[in-house]
């Protein structure tokens, strides 16, 4: 073993260690603007779906708000409203216009499909009825929403609307 070492030395006897040049490669840093306008975009995506004229044939037995996208599972309108599912996400839209209320509805659906999460609670209110009515109408345009359901009464109940969204 001594004689493997001894026979390393006098080989690497004079040799110069080799001083190491270390290049890092400039990373691209995305300019704030492009962010900003990428957001936008996708804002403006999420907004095209809603429409005002459209009047979907929604479940309104009893008063209760209910939507269920063809291909779903039946089950998971008796899973919102008893509240086996827990929202992460909660949209209040008291006092805002109608076209405030569609872009913070646009927003919400945002930011659920970016931060992965697959249900949302949207509090309308009571008021006059008119955001009421009209937000089941805009969801059901959106592809990513699975269901809706009037929310149970620990998360609103009559003035909100629980929705799954897909991720």
């Amino acid at each position: 073993m001594q004689d493997e070492f001894d026979l390393f030395r006098t080989e690497t006897k004079g040799i110069k260690p080799i001083k190491q040049d270390t290049f890092v490669a400039p990373r691209q840093k995305r300019d704030q603007k492009k962010i900003e306008l990428k957001e936008l975009r996708a804002k403006e995506d999420t907004l095209f779906y809603f429409s005002d004229e459209y009047e979907p044939l929604l479940n309104d037995n009893d008063g209760v708000v209910k939507y269920l996208r063809d291909g779903e599972d039946s089950h998971l309108l008796k899973q919102l409203r008893r509240g086996d599912f827990s929202p992460e996400l909660f949209l209040d839209l008291h006092g805002l216009t109608r076209e405030q209320a569609k872009q913070e509805l646009a927003a919400l659906l945002l930011a659920c499909e970016n931060e992965h999460v697959d249900c949302a609670s949207i509090m309308t209110g009571y008021g006059t009825f008119t955001l009421k009515k009209q937000i089941p109408r805009w969801l059901v345009q959106h592809p990513k929403v699975r269901a809706l359901h009037q929310a149970p009464r620990e998360w609103g109940g009559e003035a909100a609307i629980l929705i799954l969204v897909d991720l």
